[in-house]
């Protein structure tokens, strides 16, 4: 049974069927900002926030790394810079343009794909990781099923995501600031199509399901050791092993 990651955003795009071709056409006109946006999102602390979870995941030197929706590849410097240049790193993405943006900021191999079938031979990552895109796929029981077949026994995944806050207050604080003033900001970089983004993006968000629905995907999947750490009310990292 597929389980949606949100139901239909009928704002955004009238049939489920649509939805690839929007996401994919969306991020494909904001690559080249969306650097910029994402640092002003996260005051600057974005990169050191995620090297800082994936170290603490295990990820190092000598793994090969497959980064899932690598978008700019702003997970993927980050295991970059732990592997210390000893590691292989594949950034994926449904989008060509987020792609080119990547690899212009790291010599980076690349193949542009879905999560939820990814053109990749069985067991051929020690680790899988994605960085704040788990809300953009179709299906989480099928995505799951995708990265335990291409991961080696005893391999990881880390998926770092940012969710709704639980609290009254915190939720009113993240609505204005996500769903407000970074569409705000964002028009300035990239004129409507930042906006849009960003507005997408805050609604995925709120619309996304409970982390636990997340953690029985996974355990539906077959992994093992799983577990959801949060930080600051809101941002939620994933982790999860295939049984060795």
């Amino acid at each position: 049974m597929a389980i949606e990651p949100h139901p239909l955003l009928s704002a955004y795009y009238a049939d489920r069927g649509d939805r690839v071709a929007f996401v994919r056409a969306l991020f494909d006109r904001t690559a080249g900002d969306y650097d910029r946006i994402n640092n002003w999102f996260s005051f600057g602390s974005g990169d050191a926030y995620r090297r800082g979870v994936l170290a603490r995941a295990g990820l190092g030197p000598g793994q090969r790394v497959l980064d899932v929706a690598t978008g700019t590849g702003l997970v993927a410097r980050a295991v970059a810079r732990l592997q210390q240049g000893q590691g292989w790193i594949l950034g994926l993405d449904l989008s060509a343009g987020m792609l080119a943006v990547a690899r212009q900021r790291l010599p980076l191999d690349v193949v542009q794909g879905r999560a939820e079938a990814l053109p990749l031979p069985d067991q051929s990552f020690d680790a899988l990781t994605m960085g704040y895109a788990l809300r953009h796929v179709a299906d989480l029981a099928t995505t799951f099923g995708e990265f335990k077949r291409v991961l080696v026994p005893g391999g990881r995944i880390v998926l770092l995501e940012i969710g709704r806050p639980s609290g009254r207050f915190a939720y009113r604080v993240a609505r204005f600031y996500l769903g407000a003033v970074i569409p705000a900001l964002a028009r300035l970089a990239s004129g409507r199509d930042g906006a849009a983004l960003m507005r997408y993006y805050w609604d995925t968000i709120d619309q996304c399901v409970a982390p636990s629905v997340i953690l029985e995907a996974l355990h539906e999947a077959g992994f093992e050791d799983v577990e959801c750490r949060t930080t600051m009310g809101m941002f939620r990292n994933y982790l999860a092993r295939r049984p060795c």
